[in-house]
């Protein structure tokens, strides 16, 4: 059988409440992978990470994943995952609701300064929309224009049309939505009753209804065994009793579905994944299943393993060309973009030029339009109802009242009537409760309104263009990437000894970019030589947070002597990871101390050495002595400390090329070496901004691929690993 590539209805409808579970877990950041899948890394106080997943491709789900299914992250952000962290980084995630009984997904997250909205469309073609506080659309992954509805930047985010909900509907309703159906019973409860095949084809079994019995056919007492057997899954969601499960198929030696449904030969394969359901179908009665404690459990696991049974069914060799992205898709998809959001700026340039010409023509035809008012208003003063003015204008129309022969609609609801004015009979609804001039302002209104939608637009189709710039570039890496990986290939090929060659970044003339994204990267960093990660605050703000949120029981506290040092942590293991106590070695205290003093007030004063101590976190504190205060940023050291005296002042500042390429700084002892070039500075008379340019000029120097060097290691960005105070490069 077909594998299940998309959740239903009640699949959400299930998933719902277990993802309300996570109320309160704040965002950390959002990853877009291949423009269908996002991730967003959220952090919870009690369960620690937690990774929500959206998919809007050919795969259609949204769960909450196990941290193990989740992969790497991926290279350069690009717009919308840029757009998402600036709105959502820091914010609370406050819940999710399903859209009526729609496969529509709408996620609420709160900050002080803006909250977010983003609706997930499971359906069709698949999207994802961020909303603002007024529902405007801020961005979304596809633009949609349709005559029913817009999804675009700058518009009001339009839900689809209300479908009904089969779960919800009474008794009577479903007999008049059934018996106005010409088709069989499967197939309407399927279509008109929006179940969809499989759950369509449990009900009836559930009911004991015939599938192929036609509508037209069916007794009373059947559809009452249908409603029924509907309003038990209803109840069964709304409970929560719910039993989830896997169904697997098993295959034969071949790959081919097992017939007999044998999973026990010794030739057989193991089974693959074929639906994944909130409790146990009648449908699948004759697979095997395999429960799950949660459904957002099982959800994880089904398409975890569908992706690698995907993966492992088309698995190419290494050097296949199907390995190579579709750059050129994704370049003519940006393209298309760019073409739809052009002629969505041409339709705000008609749509204003049109409201313009209505509040001009009302003052053009000022008379009669003041008149239309002026009748209707009288009559509505005198409690005339509105049919009846209605009735009283199109007789004054026969008769062939000017006024009268203009009105073409009128509408007690909203309390306005539609006029016909100009030559070319265009039409203009006026509120009969504001004068002519109201009325035309508020055209001239709805006119800059969209100009400023139009605005809105020409930023979008700019940050599209830059998009679609990035995506030439990452063409360009990738063949770059490839030419340098052919060219170690050969030279692999060429070497008899059997040694590891080493690559020459510094004569390379084009390197790969491989960006990392890690959670620390906000803070002082560095790896020590034996591997361990060392994080510094940058403020007292930080320095709070390192202790309170980041400092595990078998981290080690270090701080300076001096007043003004940053807190420094040696990391024994990374946030929500298990860690068991670590016996660190002399270098690797020895580094975060040094550390410690380099990024401290002694670097600022020009000392060429300095003093610290390093103390268990157990004995770091908050409460101080009776009659004494703590400022922001500093602690209580109670107990024994471990001291480091006179340690160097000194970093070192340069640039990794494997297995990643960033910059990097720190204790020369653990940088030089992992560095493809680095520069060693102390205390000296350069202010910060300029060793930090001298610092980037002198690394450019020494690389054959320069460019590389501007975007991995800028000065801005080399400046963040210098100590603040004076610098000077050491020979």
């Amino acid at each position: 059988m077909d594998q299940k590539r998309e959740l239903s209805s009640i699949d959400l409808g299930a998933l719902v409440t277990e993802l309300n579970r996570y109320a309160g877990a704040k965002v950390d950041k959002a990853y877009l992978y291949d423009d269908d899948l996002l991730r967003l890394k959220l952090r919870d106080f009690d369960r620690g990470r937690v990774e929500l997943m959206i998919e809007v491709g050919d795969v259609k789900r949204a769960h909450v994943a196990d941290p193990e299914h989740v992969a790497d992250a991926p290279g350069r952000p690009p717009n919308f995952a840029k757009m998402l962290r600036n709105r959502l980084s820091g914010a609370d995630f406050a819940g999710v609701e399903q859209y009526e009984f729609d496969r529509i997904l709408t996620f609420e997250f709160e900050r002080e300064d803006e909250n977010t909205t983003l609706v997930a469309e499971l359906f069709g073609q698949g999207n994802v929309a961020a909303l603002d506080e007024t529902g405007e659309v801020v961005g979304s992954l596809s633009t949609v224009r349709l005559k029913s509805r817009t999804v675009a930047p700058g518009a009001q985010y339009e839900y689809p049309a209300s479908r009904l909900n089969p779960l919800d509907v009474s008794l009577g309703g479903f007999k008049r939505h059934m018996r106005e159906s010409d088709s069989d019973v499967v197939r309407t409860l399927a279509t008109q009753l929006n179940l969809g095949g499989l759950y369509a084809e449990e009900v009836c079994t559930r009911a004991g209804v015939e599938k192929t019995l036609p509508v037209d056919e069916a007794t009373d007492d059947q559809l009452r065994a249908l409603h029924e057997a509907l309003s038990r899954i209803g109840e069964r969601l709304r409970s929560g009793d719910i039993d989830p499960r896997v169904y697997e198929e098993a295959l034969d030696g071949d790959g081919e579905e097992d017939g007999n449904g044998d999973a026990g030969s010794d030739t057989d394969r193991d089974p693959r994944v074929v639906d994944v359901t909130p409790f146990p179908l009648s449908e699948h009665e004759g697979l095997p299943s395999v429960g799950f404690d949660s459904f957002n459990a099982a959800v994880d696991e089904y398409f975890y393993r569908l992706e690698h049974e995907d993966t492992d069914a088309g698995e190419a060799p290494a050097d296949a060309s199907a390995s190579r992205p579709d750059f050129e898709e994704e370049i003519a998809k940006q393209e298309r973009i760019i073409e739809q959001q052009r002629g969505a700026i041409e339709g705000f340039d008609e749509q204003a030029a049109q409201e313009r010409e209505r509040a001009e023509l009302l003052y053009a035809e000022y008379d009669l339009v003041d008149e239309v008012l002026s009748t209707v208003r009288d009559a509505r003063a005198n409690d005339v109802p509105w049919d009846e003015i209605a009735d009283t204008l199109a007789a004054g129309a026969e008769r062939g009242i000017p006024a009268a022969e203009a009105v073409v609609d009128v509408d007690g609801s909203d309390g306005t009537v539609t006029v016909e004015l100009g030559d070319d009979g265009t039409r203009v609804e006026i509120d009969t409760g504001a004068g002519v001039e109201v009325n035309a302002d508020r055209l001239y209104q709805e006119a800059k309104r969209i100009e400023d939608k139009k605005a809105g637009a020409e930023q979008a189709i700019e940050s599209t263009r830059a998009e679609l710039e990035a995506v030439k570039e990452r063409k360009a890496e990738w063949a770059a990437q490839q030419a340098a990986a052919d060219d170690d290939q050969s030279d692999s090929e060429e070497d008899d000894d059997e040694e590891e060659h080493e690559i020459d970044w510094l004569s390379r003339s084009s390197i790969p970019i491989r960006r990392p994204e890690d959670w620390y990267e906000r803070f002082r960093w560095f790896h020590t030589a034996s591997g361990y990660l060392v994080i510094g605050g940058r403020n007292a703000d930080q320095n709070e947070e390192l202790v309170k949120k980041y400092m595990g029981k078998h981290d080690r506290f270090f701080h300076t002597q001096a007043h003004g040092g940053p807190v420094t942590l040696l990391k024994a293991a990374g946030p929500s990871e298990s860690a068991d106590p670590v016996d660190f070695s002399e270098q690797t205290l020895r580094e975060a101390a040094q550390f410690a003093v380099s990024y401290s007030s002694d670097w600022k004063d020009g000392r060429g050495a300095g003093d610290a101590y390093m103390v268990e976190p157990d004995q770091v504190s908050k409460t101080p002595e009776s009659g004494e205060y703590i400022e922001k940023g500093s602690f209580v050291i109670r107990g024994d400390r471990t001291y480091f005296e006179d340690v160097p002042c000194r970093v070192a500042v340069g640039v990794q090329c494997e297995p990643v390429t960033r910059a990097i700084g720190g204790p020369p002892s653990a940088i030089v070496d992992r560095a493809a070039a680095s520069v060693t500075l102390e205390p000296g008379m350069y202010a910060q901004n300029d060793a930090a340019m001298m610092v980037y000029r002198e690394l450019k120097s020494r690389f054959a691929d320069q460019s590389f060097v501007r975007k991995v290691a800028s000065a801005d960005q080399l400046q963040e690993f210098l100590p603040p105070g004076g610098s000077d490069i050491v020979d």
